[in-house]
């Protein structure tokens, strides 16, 4: 999700690790500096919901999707949620799962407790998931990182970049969006168009357009699917990941794609009551195809709901400023925060 680098020591927001659920974190030998930091380390249970929530208020301003995520991630068979303690206390959670084919490891919804932040606590703890990935599975190859903080010389000498989207926040509510998209019917615009309106893909044409064809390498930035703050190669693996969540898969024409797009089902976040989160990652260079796409997506997922949105889309840096104003000009929603990137780097695990 989006946390700032003030809230949360930098953190990054996935880092990816080949990972399996275990009962128990053992390593053959601890480096000396993590076994001198005065930290245990455990898998998550149920049990430690209300603890980890404790920990997590005001995060991401408000946006935490953890909340939501919490018990699911604890049934996936390809994820592990590792806590680090303090005198038995929860003061720090990462999340573990394997895409990829094994090769590649991703950390999720990294967060240190309020008073443990700015001591290194993060540190230690990605370094603990790293010992540990390397002494269970020396197999594991790369660790990716996706992060909206600006990188700086430091960093370009730890990772290599990937590939960068542009991060457009907006806020409003439903209610007063679902009769402006009214007014101004499926088009998202005010005057007619004479493009066809997107295609939904069911779960044959997405893996045909997807893994049988090279139709989306050029579509897709550095052939990645980044799907909420998760980038993933195009890899059936991966698809079979994907497809198992909750998420609306659109092109502007399945037999020569120009604009795709990946919107998240709604779901509730806790800045306040009735508030909803919904993400949608936007890829291709079409100002007019996104903005379709993109009015598609309010269109279906936003209809029904009772409240407050906030919304965020993912999509080419150079089209920010213009969806930006059909925001706010056409659209009449409010602009969260000005232009933020979500960078994608990664580098090799040693």
């Amino acid at each position: 999700m989006f946390s700032s680098v003030d809230q949360q020591e930098k953190l990054p927001k996935t880092c990816y690790i080949k990972m399996k659920i275990d009962t128990s974190l053992i390593l053959p030998q601890l480096p000396e500096s993590l076994s001198q930091a005065g930290l245990q380390f455990t898998v998550a249970t149920e049990e430690d919901f209300d603890d980890i929530m404790a920990m997590s208020q005001d995060i991401y301003g408000g946006l935490d999707y953890l909340p939501t995520r919490y018990t699911s991630w604890l049934q996936e068979t390809n994820r592990t949620v590792i806590l680090a303690r303090k005198q038995e206390k929860v003061i720090a959670l990462e999340s573990v799962c394997v895409i990829d084919d094994g090769e590649t490891m991703l950390v999720e919804g990294l967060r240190v407790a309020p008073q443990e932040r700015g001591k290194g606590v993060a540190g230690v703890l990605l370094r603990f998931c790293n010992e540990l990935v390397k002494s269970k599975y020396p197999d594991v190859k790369v660790c990716r990182l996706t992060r909206d903080d600006k990188l700086g010389p430091k960093d370009f000498q730890k990772y290599r970049l990937i590939t960068k989207q542009g991060i457009l926040l907006v806020r409003f509510k439903a209610g007063d969006l679902k009769l402006r998209l009214a007014e101004l019917g499926l088009v998202g615009n005010s005057k007619p168009s004479s493009t066809p309106l997107p295609v939904r893909l069911d779960p044959s044409a997405l893996q045909q357009l997807y893994l049988t064809t090279d139709l989306m390498q050029g579509v897709l930035p550095n052939a990645t699917i980044i799907q909420d703050w998760q980038p993933y190669k195009l890899l059936a693996n991966n698809m079979d990941i994907l497809m198992k969540k909750d998420i609306d898969w659109m092109v502007d024409d399945e037999s020569k794609p120009t604009v795709a797009s990946l919107c998240t089902f709604p779901f509730r976040v806790p800045i306040g009551d009735d508030w909803y989160y919904l993400n949608i990652d936007m890829f291709g260079k079409s100002l007019e195809l996104v903005r379709q796409q993109f009015v598609c997506h309010l269109q279906r997922h936003t209809n029904t709901l009772n409240g407050y949105v906030m919304c965020q889309m993912f999509l080419e840096p150079v089209l920010w400023r213009e969806m930006a104003d059909f925001c706010q000009k056409i659209l009449k929603v409010e602009l969260v925060k000005e232009y933020a990137e979500q960078c994608v780097v990664e580098s090799d695990v040693i």
